[in-house]
């Protein structure tokens, strides 16, 4: 390699870097306010105070990430808008993102009765725990506009390659809402009540704080409110095709972890519980190997946008080669620490013993996971929905398929291997499906 070429790489291996890093530390902060949701539940005489923010906290979580595509889709056209150097798209790719995220909010506020039903009945609990969730739910649900609009200000801010701007949006929300936490719980005492009218307080400040950041930001970029460009039909086609072609991947995503978790407690309440703690470590990996997903996004809409295969193939090749080494990190902490992690994560023998006998499986994660993660960042950054849910939705048949086989075969160990077939199996597809995105962006530069 000659020397020019090595600076090339270090230059892109720095681009990579400086986006990742924001994302990195804004992740770490959410198992934070997860945390102290717990322990402010956890210093309440009852323990159905922490049933019920839990069962309503995952509620919310199943819920709005199932609109995660409003983050997703409006950084990839945001990215491109921005690389075809296009202001007045710029602003159109936001203010579509918003009224839709808007009227989704509304509408699951005006549903919220028939979607309590359901995602209760997914949930089942004791009365007490069930009525101090349906609490928790009354109250937060009316935050869903704000909530929604949040992820179309991330999604945009990181399209527009600020990702530390999504650091500073992130940081806000969660630490309005750990502080809020504290006052209205521990001090006022309002219970359930005060978790969730916290959490509600913390979104919808999060918004009027985005509205203040983008602003600069769009008065550097230019361009108008155009309503034509911002309603004009093919656009908003675009866009709604790419979206459904994402909520439905996120759809299949969303099955097979249930279907994971639903298959582990017919084995028995240890090894439900060993699979739960062990899962902690795959959501420790995703917050790390999230932030080159995101880095890449920005980078490869604005290559297509400005119509530059070349610098496409080294954002690729430089921020896989960052994640992959991320990867072999995460390899070695779990496999040297992973049954300290455990002791941390509980303090009982028998799950401790069994989490031990399957601690292998996400040693080995890491290196079987990192290809998709980082696979899905490109081609969100192409806005190709329909190859992601493609690739994801065969990918779980055959993640299915794999279960029915393994599991009569291995029992939790089959559970395990069918997981990393999971994994493997999108890795794969979406590689296979890569040269599209090039020959896009070939396409746009011819």
């Amino acid at each position: 390699m000659t020397e020019s070429a090595k600076d090339s790489a270090g230059h892109w291996h720095r681009r990579v870097w400086m986006l990742a890093w924001p994302i990195i530390l804004s992740n770490l902060s959410v198992p934070l306010l997860g945390a102290v949701d717990t322990a402010v539940m956890g210093h309440l005489p009852e323990e159905r105070y922490l049933g019920g923010v839990a069962i309503g906290a995952q509620v919310f979580s199943i819920l709005f990430w199932a609109f995660g595509f409003l983050r997703m889709s409006t950084t990839g056209f945001a990215a491109q808008a921005s690389g075809a150097r296009d202001p007045d798209e710029v602003r159109a790719v936001l203010a579509r993102a918003i009224l839709l995220a808007v009227a989704i909010g509304l509408a699951l506020i005006v549903l919220q009765w028939p979607l309590g039903i359901v995602a209760f009945a997914l949930f089942p609990a004791s009365a007490g725990v069930e009525s101090l969730a349906a609490d928790y739910f009354a109250i937060r649900i009316w935050a869903a506009p704000a909530t929604l609009a949040h992820y179309a200000f991330l999604g945009w801010f990181i399209g527009m390659h600020n990702t530390r701007a999504a650091l500073v949006l992130q940081l806000w929300m969660n630490g309005v809402n750990i502080a809020l936490d504290l006052v209205f719980v521990l001090q006022l005492g309002w219970g359930i009540e005060g978790v969730a009218l916290a959490t509600v307080i913390a979104e919808v400040s999060a918004v009027g704080v985005a509205v203040f950041v983008a602003r600069p930001m769009l008065a550097r970029s230019g361009g108008h409110w155009a309503r034509a460009r911002i309603l004009e039909a093919t656009r908003l086609r675009a866009m709604m095709a790419v979206n459904r072609d994402i909520f439905i991947r996120t759809l299949a995503l969303t099955f097979c972890f249930a279907w994971f978790t639903a298959r582990g407690s017919a084995m028995g309440d240890t090894v439900l519980a060993a699979n739960a703690v062990l899962m902690n470590f795959s959501t420790f990996l995703a917050h790390g190997l999230d932030g080159f997903a995101h880095a890449v996004e920005p980078m490869v809409g604005s290559a297509i946008g400005s119509r530059k295969p070349g610098d496409l193939r080294r954002a690729v090749r430089a921020s896989t080669q960052l994640a992959a080494l991320v990867s072999l990190v995460y390899v070695a902490v779990y496999a040297l620490g992973g049954t300290t992690i455990i002791a941390l994560l509980t303090g009982i023998d028998s799950v401790r013993a069994d989490a031990a006998i399957y601690l292998p499986w996400v040693v080995l994660l890491p290196v079987v996971a990192v290809w998709c993660f980082q696979l899905d960042g490109v081609f969100i950054g192409a806005t190709r929905g329909r190859d992601m849910r493609n690739a994801t939705v065969l990918a779980a048949l055959m993640y299915l398929v794999a279960t029915v086989v393994l599991i009569p075969l291995w029992g939790n160990h089959g559970l395990w291997a069918s997981l990393m077939v999971f994994m493997a199996a999108r890795g794969v597809l979406l590689f296979r499906l890569y040269p599209r995105v090039v020959r896009q962006a070939e396409s746009n530069a011819g």
